[in-house]
């Protein structure tokens, strides 16, 4: 991509997601991952969008304006964002591609962050660690991770979430958020991985996923690519048992992939291409307040 090109996208995923974080998700974010019963620091000015909850009444009440009460954790919270960059995430026939919502609610959440004075980290993963962008604060920093989420290029197309997770553990020695986005097509066996991960950070499964993937259409004779593998193969949708089995598929990996996550007691948020990704992602912050 051109760089006048990458500069108008990057300004105008700033614009939107920017305004979600401080008109929509402000103090949703704080409520849902900065947790309660944390040590108790200090005191500062309310501001727009804090938690109610924390406001200390006393010195409210002393000087004639409110005041929230400041915990420790809430200086050092890191995000993490695990983005799955393999092959199937160009992959969309309605609303956007996955990549495109992948790269919104990745901004949105890190400008989220931002609100709350969190150091954002990144790691860009197919079958292996892509890139890893080390957890920063600031306004700087966000925009160039935005620029990475839109231009990157990975180097492989196959996934392994289980590597990611391992890198994730090994790496980051401080507990994290950590929002995995990926559409979980994966071959992998991910499930211990993912229980070790949820142990040492706050893991939240985010999967982006087409309406196309669902459910197989009837248009005859059909020249199917798969992405990451690189294989093509025709098939005949026109086939009423070849459309059953593939949906059969579909909701017997959905349903393996919900009781994995919730065997790792991992909360996890599924948003298909055309849906509104902030009514998913409230729903998510509301379920964890």
């Amino acid at each position: 991509m051109e760089t006048s090109e990458l500069l108008k996208k990057v300004r105008q995923i700033e614009i939107k997601t920017r305004g979600l974080s401080q008109n929509i998700f402000a103090g949703q974010y704080h409520s849902a991952f900065k947790g309660r019963g944390m040590a108790f620091s200090e005191v500062r000015e309310y501001s727009f969008g804090d938690d109610t909850r924390d406001i200390d009444w006393n010195v409210t009440a002393r000087y004639s304006k409110p005041y929230v009460k400041v915990f420790e954790e809430e200086r050092e919270l890191t995000l993490m964002l695990l983005i799955d960059v393999s092959g199937s995430k160009d992959f969309g026939t309605r609303g956007s591609m996955k990549k495109d919502m992948a790269t919104e609610i990745a901004a949105t959440l890190a400008f989220s962050a931002m609100q709350n004075n969190d150091k954002i980290g990144v790691i860009f993963f197919s079958d292996k660690i892509e890139k890893f962008i080390p957890p920063q604060k600031g306004k700087k920093h966000i925009l160039y991770i935005i620029r990475e989420l839109i231009d990157f290029q990975p180097t492989n197309t196959k996934t392994d979430i289980e590597q990611v997770l391992q890198y994730l553990t090994n790496v980051l020695k401080k507990r994290s958020t950590a929002f995995l986005l990926s559409d979980y097509i994966d071959g992998h066996d991910y499930q211990h991985a993912l229980t070790i991960a949820n142990r040492k950070h706050d893991v939240v499964a985010i999967q982006i996923y087409d309406e196309r993937e669902t459910e197989m259409p009837d248009v005859g004779l059909m020249k199917i690519h798969d992405a990451e593998l690189g294989n093509e193969k025709w098939i005949d949708t026109s086939s009423k048992q070849v459309r059953k089995s593939y949906r059969q598929w579909w909701n017997d990996r959905q349903t393996e992939m919900l009781n994995g996550f919730q065997k790792s007691r991992v909360d996890a948020v599924s948003i298909r291409t055309d849906e509104d990704y902030v009514t998913a992602l409230l729903n998510l912050f509301h379920k964890r307040a």
